[in-house]
């Protein structure tokens, strides 16, 4: 792996010369323009700090950026992310953050080694559409109460969280809400060419900190922005014991698993995007090492960030440079705009979170699922995205993927099966003498014979009656498993105590390997096994004569 980054490198860098320095300048300074207030936004609504998601954001950009599997990918705090780290906050601290952070970094090393990056492409598409719209309301549910600017009761679930809200009397800091939904109103009417050159999430924070700094609203704030790279809070090794490993394990697997899913979907897209070359193994063993030393910095699990990676790619970005020189530019801004950026409202956090979790949403697919009726990917989106909201956030992944599964099989379980007589004129050749075809049935059947159709397939082919020879033409079967053998032995015996027999013709080479290797051709026979059916035909006439 390590020769490959190098060479992948030498390419990237190929013909590097000035021209291509200050495009990825450029572009660097753009994405900072964009990752700044999400960056803050992402820190506070994870549970922890405006300071820690800076932090998250520059190492991300130096470590991740450095050794990602594609020379576009922008890391750093994400919104998916914070939806499962606030839950995380609430049982845990900041402690099982950094700890569950670090493990999930381990995990995702893991993944890169035993070469796991492409099972995101098992996972059906409305799946992770619905699971993205799950996370958008998360974001959006988690903010609420600074959007309001009122306190209400903390909770686990995004569910629960709801119907603590509306259940309590609700009494706005309208000062709160004022920034709030002045924040949203400017990302929404804020014109598409200026976003180009200053991202509105920018203009709104900016808007809404000029008018906090000028009138002193009795508003939250962020508050205090260490100067520094390495916190005063932040996880250690003595932090580490059996049982808060243990307590941690199955939320850090979470964590793995959205920052594998994230990061390998935005690496397909900026691969399209720009038409580059994507190692998703390696772009995992990044991810791990990124994650693993951010929260020794004080930092929060980062994730591959597909807003920022395409604003990278559309800026002209060139090289992973712009990577590092993001995280050099948000430094900057730490080092010298922590004083006044401490001053910005919770509220106008809360406004460009809101909105950032309505873009978030695949507005096109889930269109055109609805659009086109199809109701398999219905009823995936939305059990995924309702499942997203109420549980845990790789459980609904894992209930979306089951429940496409479980679809699938009822899909491909309606298996064509006809059964017909041997048809003399379709015979390329004269017929036997005696002429016996009236005795043979051929059974024609396609699919896949597994175990949800084995049983079918075994009633349709005993429900013949007036044959002494049954020829099964396979050569619509893609593969069998061990429930179909078992079932064809079964279905042998049955037939041959009727002194009927029963012959294959067809096999792919899948099924053929298989039935070879079960040693189910030996107890058939290898002279009952036949390419065509036309030699299965004649050697059934020769049998009855």
């Amino acid at each position: 792996m390590l020769e490959s980054y190098i060479k992948d490198i030498k390419n990237e860098f190929k013909g590097y010369d000035l021209l291509n320095f200050k495009q990825d300048l450029m572009a660097g300074i753009t994405v900072t323009a964009v990752a700044l207030p999400l960056a803050l936004a992402f820190g506070v609504s994870s549970g922890a700090t405006a300071a820690a998601g800076l932090i998250t954001a520059i190492l991300a950009g130096v470590v991740i950026g450095a050794l990602s599997g594609g020379s576009f990918q922008i890391s750093g705090p994400t919104g998916a992310m914070s939806a499962i780290l606030v839950a995380l906050f609430q049982k845990y601290g900041l402690e099982g953050v950094w700890i569950a952070g670090a493990l999930a970094g381990l995990i995702l090393i893991l993944a890169g080694i035993l070469k796991l990056g492409k099972v995101v492409s098992y996972i059906p598409t409305p799946v992770v559409t619905g699971f993205t719209s799950g996370i958008a309301l998360i974001i959006a549910i988690g903010q609420l109460d600074n959007f309001f600017g009122v306190s209400t009761k903390s909770s686990e679930s995004a569910a629960i969280k709801v119907l603590n809200f509306f259940s309590t009397p609700l009494n706005p800091n309208w000062y709160a809400l004022s920034i709030g939904i002045l924040v949203v109103v400017i990302m929404l009417i804020w014109p598409k060419k200026l976003n180009n050159i200053i991202p509105s999430s920018l203009i709104g924070l900016i808007i809404a900190l000029s008018i906090n700094m000028i009138f002193k609203l009795p508003v939250d704030i962020i508050g205090d922005i260490p100067q520094k790279l390495i916190l005063d809070d932040r996880l250690s090794i003595s932090s580490f014991n059996l049982d808060i490993l243990k307590s941690v394990l199955v939320p850090a697997i979470s964590i793995a698993a959205l920052a594998m899913i994230e990061s390998l979907l935005c690496g397909e897209v900026g691969k399209k995007m720009k038409g580059d070359t994507f190692d998703a193994n390696r772009e995992l063993i990044a991810q791990g090492i990124g994650n693993f030393i951010i929260p020794f910095f004080g930092g929060v699990p980062a994730t591959a960030a597909i807003a920022r990676t395409s604003v990278a790619i559309k800026s002209g970005a060139r090289t992973r440079l712009v990577s590092m020189f993001h995280a050099v530019f948000l430094m900057l801004s730490m080092f010298l705009l922590a004083p006044i950026m401490s001053n910005i409202p919770l509220a106008a956090l809360a406004g460009v979170l809101m909105v950032t979790a309505w873009r978030m949403n695949e507005w096109e697919n889930i269109k055109y699922i609805f659009s086109k009726r199809f109701k398999g990917a219905i009823l995936k989106f939305l059990i995924t995205m309702f499942a997203t909201v109420a549980l845990d956030l790789t459980q609904a992944i894992l209930i979306g993927v089951i429940f496409s599964s479980l679809l699938f099989i009822v899909k491909i379980s309606n298996m064509d099966i006809s059964i017909s007589e041997v048809d003399e004129k379709r015979l390329d050749r004269a017929v036997l003498k005696g002429n016996n075809l009236n005795n043979i049935k051929v059974v024609y059947f396609t699919g896949p014979l597994f175990f949800a159709t084995a049983e079918k397939f075994k009633n349709e082919v005993l429900s013949i009656k007036d044959a002494k020879v049954i020829i099964l033409s396979m050569r619509g079967v893609p593969l069998i498993d061990t429930s179909a053998l078992q079932a064809l032995s079964e279905m042998i015996e049955e037939v041959e105590n009727r002194n009927c027999k029963i012959m294959l013709c067809g096999l792919q080479q899948p099924v053929k390997e298989l039935i070879d290797k079960s040693g189910f051709a030996e107890k058939l026979g290898s002279n009952m096994i036949f390419w065509s059916a036309d030699q299965a035909i004649k050697t059934a006439e020769t049998l009855i004569a």
